[in-house]
């Protein structure tokens, strides 16, 4: 099996340095290694915040990011350093989200991939944008239309 210490990562298992503004040039992706399987990776990230474009006042929300990997896949920290880069980041929520999404794409080409924003309510109003994105010609376009078109968000306050 490869060593996985050969794959070039920068990041993992250095001093942090936190980007100012938004960064996707910090991305670092490794190789899948069951490349022959169909699986699903999620990530939570629940203390994600941007900025309003208008008002310059921080927006909260949970971002989850679920794929199913075809050769690379992204690396955590990374990742996390990537959406912490929006923190002085001003842009809506929707397009937040989208952007994630296509950072993603553009860098892993992942079979599957699916983005939802939860954020917390401003003005007595939430905003929950979902994007999805399946790879072209194959049954995962499939399951990204279908995803779309079925998808719901139920949230439970307890």
């Amino acid at each position: 099996m490869k060593e996985r210490k050969e794959e070039g990562l920068r990041l993992l298992g250095k001093e942090t340095d936190y980007a100012s503004s938004y960064n996707p040039g910090v991305l670092e992706t490794f190789e899948n290694m069951h490349q022959d399987n169909d699986y699903w990776v999620q990530f939570n990230c629940p203390e994600f915040t941007s900025l309003c474009p208008v008002t310059g006042q921080p927006d909260f929300a949970e971002i989850k990011i679920m794929y199913l990997p075809a050769k690379r896949m992204v690396e955590s920290k990374s990742l996390k350093l990537y959406l912490f880069s929006f923190r002085n980041h001003g842009d809506f929520h929707e397009d937040c989200v989208n952007t994630i999404m296509k950072d993603l794409v553009a860098l892993m080409q992942p079979k599957y991939i699916e983005v939802l924003g939860l954020f917390v309510p401003r003005g007595g109003i939430s905003i929950y944008p979902y994007a999805n994105y399946g790879m072209p010609g194959t049954k995962y376009e499939k399951l990204a239309s279908d995803r779309l078109l079925q998808h719901r968000i139920v949230v439970h306050n307890s």
